[in-house]
């Protein structure tokens, strides 16, 4: 482990357990991401396979390793040394990756963020980081440029994309102006194992976001046991979706899982269900992954059956609760399921997958991968029997690992501490076994509301309210009470056409009863004219309380 990463993180008996399954016990003790993801598959000879599509653009693998050589060199000549930090702030595009794998290949760490941050959010984490580099596309520079008086470290920042002399003129280096200044030929910077590959910073949704390690040989590992038993894919694939690789879920999903098995990826800068459509026959996409709202607003496209999408042969979904309504309604559609799975930014990527069933299980988030353990276990720890709620623990490759746990009074170790328990990792998820093996998702445990002596999992309104002609958006979550402890309350986005009243709020409450126990309707309704979600589609909840 190099000193930088030992100065910076926990002590080791905190640490999760890392399990090795046998089957991946020959991957490489030194590791270089980059040269695992993509100079290897040139050495093989698929320099000309297609690595990335985007809009009218096919770049090969060939092509893509030297415009990385080409930044990695500029980087490098920056002064960017191995396990120096440097953060991306970016869109969904071929500079996109460029940057990544070149972050990479030189044995710097990425630190990727989210493109909805705002100007505070932004300043913390680049000083938490540490940054040394901070690359953003011109489009999401605007909080940047209002974070910058904030940063502490004299973190300098690239900017892709921008007019050359205004980008210079507000003390920024031109991304064009490196990449074009860089050679074509650079060595990967062999890592240890323990290493660090990537920090993952979490959504912020109850705070400021926590940076969460991941080392080079568990990330390796993680990422062949995922694409090997989810994604299955391999030259010839092309993987869809709209995850920004700029933070946590699309990182995993477009710039792992996909190089692992030499695949290519399509890349959309923005989700809209007719773009999404156009690029799955344009681009021929094979394997097409989203958030269930993306599911549920390509389920609600009009014009979805004057599109091909012959080429698709998995669909999968992660980031929120798919429900009953929507695998069913895309299966009514399309004759085909989704697969289900759950997984983290403390976890790197999934844990459970519903692919290991021979049919997606409704409602399940399926069984725990090959190589990861799942538990459920009461408040004392207690193994829970089939079909008892309780809390999901659980020991993989990766592992809940925060940055910087000591500061801000310790901020963090307490998390830490807590959050891993003689090496098993507590996820922070309500969930139930069946006997079979397969998990049910309940709620966050954060989330859960505590009303009346009831506890009411938010997800289960929220799947009934979506059904309401008048509801686009819902979430739902418990406000505090006197009387009952808690009060559930809903916060509805509404379609075009309907207007919000207390009418409206009670024809609402009389559709659920319906569907769920009345000790589960909303008793407060409030209406906004969209919710808060995080670019991976989860709600941020506390805003909504």
């Amino acid at each position: 482990m190099s000193k930088i990463a030992q100065n910076f993180l926990p002590e080791k008996q905190t640490w999760p357990q890392y399990l090795i399954p046998d089957e991946f016990s020959d991957t490489p003790e030194k590791l270089n991401l980059a040269d695992f993801l993509l100079d290897r598959h040139v050495r093989a000879g698929r320099g000309d396979n297609v690595a990335i599509k985007f809009m009218d653009q096919s770049i090969s693998y060939a092509r893509l390793q030297k415009m990385v050589n080409q930044f990695g060199n500029a980087l490098k000549q920056a002064g960017v040394e191995p396990q120096d930090r440097v953060g991306i702030r970016l869109v969904n595009s071929p500079p996109s990756l460029v940057t990544i794998f070149a972050i990479e290949k030189i044995g710097a760490v990425p630190v990727p963020t989210s493109p909805l941050w705002s100007r505070e959010e932004i300043s913390f984490v680049v000083n938490n980081a540490d940054m040394k580099y901070f690359v953003v596309n011109a489009a999401l520079m605007e909080q940047v440029e209002a974070a910058k008086p904030g940063f502490k470290n004299g973190a300098k920042v690239v900017v892709i994309g921008g007019v050359a002399e205004e980008v210079k003129a507000a003390g920024n280096l031109v991304f064009e102006e490196m990449l074009a200044g860089g050679g074509p030929e650079l060595e990967a910077v062999m890592l240890d194992p323990f290493d660090i590959a990537v920090i993952l910073y979490t959504s912020g949704t109850t705070g400021m976001p926590k940076g969460c390690v991941h080392f080079i040989r568990p990330t390796v590992i993680e990422t062949r046991m995922v694409n090997k038993y989810v994604y299955q894919l391999k030259p010839g694939d092309i993987l869809g979706g709209a995850a920004p690789v700029s933070f946590a879920a699309g990182f995993g999903t477009f710039t792992l899982i996909p190089f692992e098995g030499g695949a290519g990826i399509s890349l959309i800068p923005k989700f809209s269900p007719p773009d999404m459509m156009e690029l799955i026959g344009k681009h021929k996409i094979t394997v097409l992954t989203g958030l269930p709202t993306a599911y549920r607003a390509l389920i609600k496209f009009a014009a979805f059956k004057n599109y091909d999408i012959g080429s698709v042969r998995l669909f999968t979904a992660g980031g929120d609760a798919l429900g009953a309504e929507t695998l069913k309604g895309w299966m009514e559609l399309t004759g085909s399921p989704i697969w289900e799975g759950l997984g983290g930014t403390e976890m790197l990527h999934l844990v459970t997958s519903n692919t290991l069933n021979a049919q997606p299980v409704a409602n399940s988030i399926g069984k725990a991968l090959p190589g990861v353990e799942v538990r459920v276990v009461d408040i004392a720890g207690r193994d829970c029997k089939p079909g008892e709620v309780g809390s999901m623990i659980v020991r993989g490759p990766s592992g809940t690992l925060y940055w910087k746990p000591f500061d801000n009074d310790n901020k963090l170790l307490g998390a830490q501490k807590s959050g891993v328990v003689e090496g098993w990792n507590k996820m922070g998820d309500a969930v139930c076994m069946s006997e079979d093996g397969n998990i049910f998702f309940v709620a966050r445990e954060d989330d859960m509301i505590k009303s009346s002596g009831y506890r009411i999992a938010p997800a289960e309104i929220e799947e009934a309210m979506a059904r309401h002609p008048a509801i686009a958006d819902v979430g739902v979550v418990g406000v505090p009470d006197p009387e009952k402890g808690q009060l559930v309350k809903a916060v509805v986005a509404l379609k075009p056409g309907f207007t919000a009243s207390e009418e409206l709020s009670e024809q609402i409450r009389d559709f659920l009863k319906d569907y769920i126990a009345i000790y589960k309707l909303p008793r407060i309704v409030r209406y906004m004219d969209k919710l808060p979600r995080t670019p991976t589609g989860k709600l941020v909840r506390r805003l909504l309380r």
